[in-house]
């Protein structure tokens, strides 16, 4: 895993892809994300901002370009290695949470535990304990997602992404089935853990004001990123 504070999460050099008979979608994304450090994307509907993601993640891959990955090029590597790495060194926070309905809160948040550690079922259990404690839901682990809330099952799906300490978050947005109130505590929340943890966060948002409080915001235009602000780290 890579060691906070030092290096580079996330790169992306001239990255590029599209779909058959859609024409370009992304073309020539440059990116290199620090441990620790917290990036904002913007942009239309549309635009590409999700497509990154998932290339970022190794969902899918590029056709055009790099992705590295915790030091790793994702192109040297097969779909199941592609698989383990992002297990390992991934955590994703949906819009739409996809939480396993049938699981309840506690067995959802140990699942990454399970694919991507070797903890015995006592640690894995006791981890996943203490981080839903640590998003205020520490008294509801043994509900499943349709007896939460939307936001309680927002902050069950960021229990999930950060209980086997990735070093890299990647948010879509997070607060994009939520109302107002409720996707503001839900974004402080996933800052606050995301800071306690010290893992990367890339995040995808349609709210400027949200991306203003991170530490650098990217506009997705034309299929490429555009730096609109540095942001003070230790804000």
């Amino acid at each position: 895993m890579v060691q906070r504070g030092s290096g580079v999460v996330l790169s992306l050099a001239g990255l590029g892809f599209g779909y058959p008979g859609e024409g370009r979608v992304l073309q020539g994304v440059d990116l290199d994300l620090a441990a620790g450090e917290r990036v904002a994307i913007v942009g239309e509907s549309g635009s590409g901002k999700s497509t990154l993601l998932h290339l970022a993640a190794g969902l899918e891959p590029a056709d055009a370009g790099t992705v590295r990955l915790a030091g790793q090029a994702l192109a040297g590597l097969d779909e199941a290695a592609r698989t383990r790495l992002r297990r390992v060194q991934v955590g994703i926070v949906f819009q739409s949470f996809h939480l396993i309905p049938t699981l309840t809160a506690l067995e959802n948040v140990m699942l990454p535990l399970e694919l991507a550690t070797d903890l015995g079922a006592a640690q894995r259990r006791e981890r996943a304990r203490a981080q839903l404690a640590a998003v205020g839901l520490g008294a509801k682990e043994g509900r499943e997602p349709e007896q939460l809330s939307g936001g309680e099952q927002q902050r069950v799906a960021i229990a999930r992404a950060l209980v086997h300490r990735p070093a890299l978050i990647l948010a879509d947005e997070p607060t994009g089935n939520l109302d107002s109130r409720t996707g503001e505590a839900v974004f402080a929340l996933l800052l606050e853990q995301v800071r306690a943890t010290g893992c990367a966060l890339l995040l995808v948002t349609h709210s400027d004001a949200l991306a203003a409080r991170l530490d650098r915001v990217l506009r997705m235009q034309d299929g490429q990123l555009q730096d609109l602000a540095a942001r003070a780290s230790a804000r």
